[in-house]
Order: C-alpha cells, then sequence, then structure tokens
C-alpha cells in the first residue's frame, strides 16, 4: 500500500517536504501539482495523501472536457471550503492542452515535476518492496533486474512480485536462474 513511509524520496525531498507540509496544514496553500513520467513516483504519493484526508486527481493530462468541469468546480468549491487537492499528470500545467482555466488552477499552488528514480533508489525501493513482502532478494537478482529488464519501477517491482509467487510455489529460494527461467515462461506465453 502507498504510504509516506514506504516512499523512496531519491532527488525529489523539497516536493516530498512541502506535500507533507501541505497536508498538516503548514502550507500558505491547499493545492499541489505534481508531474513528470510515468514511474516518477506521482500516483505514490497521491494515495499516501489520499489517505491523510486530501483530494486527489490523477492523470490529469487525460481528462475530457466534462471531467475538467468537475475538476474546475472541485478547485472552486476546496478553496471556499477547505481541505486539501493533490493532482498529478504528465506535463506542465500549460503543455497539456486542458481549458485555460484549469491549466491556471493547477499553478495556483504548489508545483513540482518529479523525475524516475536513479538506479541507486532504484535499487533502495527494491530491497524496501522485498522486505515489506518478507523476501530475501540476493543483490545479484537486483542487479540482473536492473541490466536486462525495463527499467521502470512498475516493471521491476511486478518481477520482483512474480519472483515471491514464483518462490513460494516452488518452495526454493529466489535466485537468477529462477528469474531467468520466470521471464523465458513469461516471453513463450507472448508468442
Amino acid at each position: 500500500m502507498p504510504s509516506f513511509e514506504n516512499f523512496i524520496v531519491g532527488q525529489h525531498q523539497e516536493a516530498f517536504t512541502s506535500l507533507q507540509a501541505l497536508l498538516h496544514g503548514q502550507s500558505n496553500t491547499q493545492f499541489m501539482y505534481l508531474w513528470g513520467a510515468p514511474g516518477a513516483g506521482k500516483t505514490h504519493l497521491l494515495l499516501a495523501a489520499q489517505s491523510l484526508g486530501a483530494h486527489i486527481a490523477d492523470d490529469v493530462h487525460l481528462l475530457d472536457e466534462t471531467a475538467q468541469i468537475i475538476l474546475f468546480d472541485t478547485f472552486n468549491q476546496i478553496k471556499a471550503e477547505g481541505g486539501n487537492l493533490i493532482i498529478a499528470g504528465r506535463y506542465a500545467p500549460n503543455q497539456m492542452g486542458l481549458r485555460d482555466d484549469l491549466a491556471t488552477r493547477l499553478a495556483w499552488g504548489l508545483v513540482y515535476q518529479l523525475q524516475p528514480l536513479q538506479d541507486a533508489h532504484k535499487v533502495e525501493a527494491l530491497r524496501a518492496h522485498a522486505q515489506a513482502r518478507g523476501m530475501k532478494l540476493p543483490d545479484e537478482v537486483i542487479t540482473y533486474c536492473l541490466r536486462n529488464l525495463r527499467r521502470d519501477l512498475a516493471t521491476l517491482m511486478a518481477v520482483l512480485d512474480a519472483l515471491d509467487q514464483w518462490s513460494l510455489t516452488i518452495k526454493k529460494p529466489i535466485t537468477v536462474p529462477m528469474l531467468k527461467q520466470i521471464l523465458q515462461l513469461e516471453l513463450s506465453l507472448n508468442d
């Protein structure tokens, strides 16, 4: 479950600290917009914020006209009645082709661009995920994953989850040969 405790901050210390301050009423704004490439941690932070009572909106760049109007109205309602709204999208507020009034609202509060994790932080995230699942994850498996698989965190976490399930099913420890076997099975299923 995404939380602030299991978020790997990496190079996003300012955004992370600002979001926590906003959620605890220690900010001058009620709004935050997070943007960046997939796998940068935007959805993780939104879900963590939602667990503390914030209103959230994800993938704002995909909103149709009706959804944009609803989000615009939500901004106005929260501004009038209180609360917090944390929003995420792939692009900067003025680069999505959204309604002008909504793009302006997105820039009302704090705006942070998030970058995907660097490799050292991915290793930290993978180890933390494995530990949370009670997995014994050898360093050579992590190294293999980072060298040979898609490097986005969602893919890497899905591979770890599959490894964990397979390891429990066959009652053997996780190894690089096991990982290769799972990857080969996946390839054969997709052919």
